[in-house]
């Protein structure tokens, strides 16, 4: 069973269980978090959270070990206000909402409370994801270390330097998922272009797309090696390279371009 350290004593409040709050409620649940020990806040909540046994929308425990908040940001202000009384130090609040900063919190719950600010990303919905974390000087290693715990049964954590990182990681990791499928959906549309039917061409991108990210995980090797160990000279993917890898109109200044405005993005949503 996975350390959940003082959450079963406690309890565990999720405000919000959409995609992202429902992923991590599973892998919670798999990884032998007792139903008992988690309360959650959700308006609408779905047929897979009613089959549980957590309890939905019922009385809370005044001071829980954690609150994950995971609602959308523009639901923050009306969500609120359900937990604002548990802030002052003795409960940890996590967050996976994008654009809401780490003194936001402070001014809900007060600035002697310990806040973690964290960025998911969509693969955690299979398990897959890659999370970005940094908390407070409220946050106590022990605190930490159980953020890590319940952000890792849905993927990797990593932890920042700095809260500033944070919109770099919004443009990079957060939002990456949406320019891999949109990459796929092109590699389809090549394909189809050059022959292929649509069904094949998808089947085929998908494949190449995931099988080339597990091997890029799973290998020793940079990913600029792997790409030279699949590159003959003078053949098929050298002269497919040559245009994705142009320095005026290939992939490198389009991707700087595309993770820069999703940066700027977060940004701006961080100001308000």
């Amino acid at each position: 069973m996975t350390d959940f350290g003082t959450v079963p004593q406690r309890g565990l409040v999720l405000l919000g269980c959409g995609k992202m709050g429902s992923a991590l409620l599973a892998g919670w649940l798999a990884r032998g978090l007792s139903p008992t020990a988690v309360h959650v806040i959700e308006p609408h909540p779905s047929v897979w959270l009613r089959g549980t046994e957590v309890s939905v929308n019922a009385a809370l425990p005044a001071h829980p070990a954690i609150v994950l908040i995971a609602v959308k940001p523009q639901m923050m202000g009306a969500a609120l206000p359900a937990i604002a009384s548990m802030g002052g130090g003795a409960t940890l609040f996590l967050s996976i909402a994008a654009g809401t900063t780490i003194a936001a919190f402070e001014a809900v719950f007060g600035d002697d409370s310990p806040i973690v600010r964290a960025m998911p990303n969509t693969p955690a919905a299979v398990g897959q994801g890659i999370t970005a974390i940094i908390g407070n000087p409220q946050v106590t290693p022990a605190q930490m270390a159980l953020a890590e715990t319940l952000l890792s049964a849905v993927g990797q954590v990593v932890r920042l330097d700095h809260e500033a990182q944070m919109d770099a990681v919004t443009g990079l990791s957060g939002s990456g998922p949406a320019y891999v499928f949109h990459l796929i959906d092109c590699l389809t549309d090549a394909g189809v272009a050059q022959g292929l039917p649509p069904a094949l061409a998808l089947q085929l991108a998908r494949a190449t797309v995931a099988g080339a990210g597990a091997l890029a995980m799973q290998s020793d090797e940079t990913p600029t090696q792997l790409r030279v160990n699949v590159t003959s000279p003078n053949g098929t993917t050298q002269a497919g390279l040559a245009v994705l890898m142009d320095e005026r109109t290939g992939l490198p200044p389009l991707i700087a371009s595309t993770v820069a405005a999703a940066t700027g993005r977060s940004k701006e949503l961080a100001r308000g």
